[in-house]
């Protein structure tokens, strides 16, 4: 049944900034040094980033977002059931792809919500050339990955420079994602139906022909982010409840589903 609320060690920054309306969070940042393994969260108005400092493989997923796949030295994989395994120095995915992936090396994924790149079906992949510019702009050149200091803004703006800039959201549809997943992610879309001024199958509709995916589906998107910026000052349970989930099952169902893997394996080593 679906869930009525869905229809150790360094962190900086939080805040709650928008831009064109529709992003979930200004910059929230954390990284966590676990023996050989480096991992880095951050996420502000224009993209998400994790980042480990060795190779990793995620399970089929399927994202409700863009995903940029940058391996540091490495290459990055890609397996759509039933077609060929996709590799390149860097992979831009386009949303609701179900699909493997993994990287050789330490790598950086940049998350950027649907409606702030054009669409494309197929994943894009990045020569070597593209992914030194990516890794550039966000401010990294160490094999080991970025700090929490990483330059989000400057990463999305190269990467519209090759994924190319979107259409423009209607204003109605903007408001409404704005406020399914930042400003009131507990407000029934009834409710959020009514005040952009829509029935709510008109604005369920609207929302699928713009941003291509449903605003539950965003709400969920935008409650696993902040799970997952709380991860490090609490635990996976608390981190559920804060972000508006069940519990932590319903949490561990959706980071699995989202992006392939279990909250608790971003903090640990997983088998």
């Amino acid at each position: 049944m679906q869930d009525p609320r869905d229809d150790q060690e360094h962190r900086q920054g939080d805040g709650s900034d928008s831009v064109h309306g529709t992003m979930i969070r200004s910059t929230r940042a954390w990284a966590l040094e676990q023996n050989d393994r480096r991992i880095v969260f951050a996420s502000d108005t224009e993209a998400t980033m994790f980042a480990e400092s060795r190779s990793f493989r995620v399970a089929q997923h399927r994202l409700p977002a863009w995903k940029a796949v940058l391996p540091i030295g490495g290459h990055a994989e890609l397996r759509q059931p039933g077609r060929p395994l996709v590799a390149a120095f860097g992979l831009i995915v386009p949303p609701q792809l179900a699909h493997t992936c993994a990287a050789t090396s330490a790598y950086i994924a940049l998350f950027i919500d649907p409606w702030l790149l054009p669409s494309c079906p197929e994943p894009i992949r990045l020569d070597a050339g593209e992914v030194r510019r990516l890794l550039a702009a966000l401010g990294t050149t160490d094999s080991d990955g970025p700090d929490a200091g990483v330059d989000l803004t400057a990463g999305y703006a190269e990467l519209r420079t090759l994924a190319g800039c979107p259409s423009p959201l209607d204003p109605r549809v903007a408001h409404a994602v704005d406020l399914c997943t930042s400003r009131d992610p507990d407000m029934p879309i009834t409710s959020i139906a009514i005040e952009v001024g829509l029935s709510a199958v008109r604005l369920r509709a609207l929302v699928r022909q713009d941003v291509g995916i449903t605003l539950t589906r965003l709400r969920r998107w935008g409650r696993l982010r902040t799970a997952i910026a709380d991860l490090p000052d609490s635990t996976v349970a608390l981190a559920a409840a804060t972000a508006g989930f069940a519990d932590q099952s319903h949490l561990t169902r959706t980071a699995r589903d989202f992006i392939g893997r279990t909250p608790a394996s971003l903090r640990r080593a997983e088998a």
